[in-house]
């Protein structure tokens, strides 16, 4: 099975056997020549161009390329520098009360509930972890745990470390009929996974750029359903959290009536204007075709590693599954097993005791064949 991606797109994948993306995605290339681009014009003129039309609309595009991505509308998507900076100013603007309790995983990667840590020590509210066994929550637990003192339930739709992907419908129906909101961290999932914002009931969905949507590192989007985009005052803000931008008097304060109020000040512009170029050529390839060019390669990878007498611990059942392929060998340290793959110019990740493969569309069979020979002769 050919990469499902040209080379020409993503030159980088000829240089490794790069099975990595759940850690850094190989970038693509339009992304880089758009941030290269903007970043010289800058640099040659300044506010020639890049005048105050150009910054105050500076995100439109990337608005609409996700959007698209996410079957909502441009005025239900927030950019912003990185995914920790919009769940800080997200937590703060949903301030849970000291009477609430916030719940989570104990396998969850720590900056998708950090904020909501912190904002719980100012507060009062009580944070639950429901536990995790070898990478994996019972996904009835968390939703059993969910009660009328809930206020918040943030959630990985895919988890870093396993994989493991939660229905988002299902957990969204749970938290409104307790009046909790369901704020999702989509970084595993964005531009790997199909995600209808609107119809997934999820009341936050946000997510990195540099992962599954082949962008750079310094841009990250957030989807804001519709019930809160007049309700929630942001905690970061800044002149661009105004309606008019420019008017810059520090008596005004109007923030707009949409996700975009959680827009609040400068930032590496390029890098936004770099991910919308990835986010529209993932769009028009088509999630859905990338999901399933993932999930073969995942299969393929899984049948060799049961060869290889490996423990599978990310989840197999087709409900929960994704492209992220996590396991351990029976008598090798995983850490041994990632420097040994590196040596041989193949790339994947040490998570926990287990060792993780991601691959995404520029991956082939021969990627997963590759890495399979060379786990073949360590075992």
């Amino acid at each position: 099975m050919k990469a499902l991606a040209p080379l020409i797109d993503f030159p980088a994948a000829s240089q490794s056997t790069y099975l990595n993306t759940a850690s850094v995605a190989l970038m693509y290339r339009g992304c880089q020549q758009a941030i290269d681009d903007w970043n010289r014009d800058l640099a040659e003129n300044g506010t020639v161009n890049f005048n105050e039309h150009a910054e105050q609309t500076i995100f439109d595009e990337l608005h609409s390329s996700y959007a698209r991505l996410l079957h909502a509308t441009p005025e239900d998507i927030a950019v912003a520098s990185s995914a920790t900076e919009q769940l800080s100013s997200l937590a703060w603007a949903i301030m849970p009360p000291a009477d609430s309790k916030i719940l989570t995983t104990g396998i969850v990667f720590p900056t998708t509930i950090y904020p909501f840590a912190r904002v719980a020590r100012h507060t009062g509210a009580q944070i639950d972890f429901i536990p995790g066994d070898n990478g994996y929550t019972d996904p009835q637990k968390l939703l059993d745990a969910i009660d009328d003192q809930t206020s918040v339930v943030c959630l990985s739709h895919v988890e870093f470390g396993s994989g493991q992907q939660y229905d988002l419908r299902q957990f969204a129906d749970v938290c409104h009929a307790q009046g909790a909101l369901l704020i999702v961290d989509a970084t595993q999932s964005a531009g790997a996974i199909p995600i209808d914002a609107p119809a997934s009931g999820a009341d936050i969905i946000i997510a990195a750029g540099y992962k599954w949507l082949c962008g750079p590192f310094g841009a990250s989007v957030m989807y804001v359903a519709p019930h809160l985009q007049t309700s929630l005052d942001p905690g970061l803000i800044g002149f661009r959290s105004n309606k008019d931008i420019w008017k810059l008097d520090v008596e005004y304060q109007d923030y707009p009536d949409s996700a975009h109020r959680f827009e609040f000040s400068t930032m590496a512009y390029g890098c936004a204007v770099g991910l919308a170029k990835s986010v529209g050529y993932l769009a028009n390839l088509g999630i859905e075709k990338i999901q399933t060019h993932n999930l073969m390669l995942a299969d393929r990878l899984l049948e060799g590693l049961d060869a290889l007498g490996a423990q599978i611990v990310s989840p197999r059942n087709t409900t929960e599954r994704t492209s992220i392929i996590s396991a351990k060998l029976p008598d090798t340290p995983s850490q041994e097993v990632v420097s040994y793959l590196g040596k041989a110019n193949i790339v994947i990740s040490p998570r926990r005791d287990f060792f993780r493969f991601s691959p995404h569309l520029y991956n082939s069979s021969d990627d997963i064949d590759t890495a399979l020979a060379e786990l073949n002769k360590l075992s």
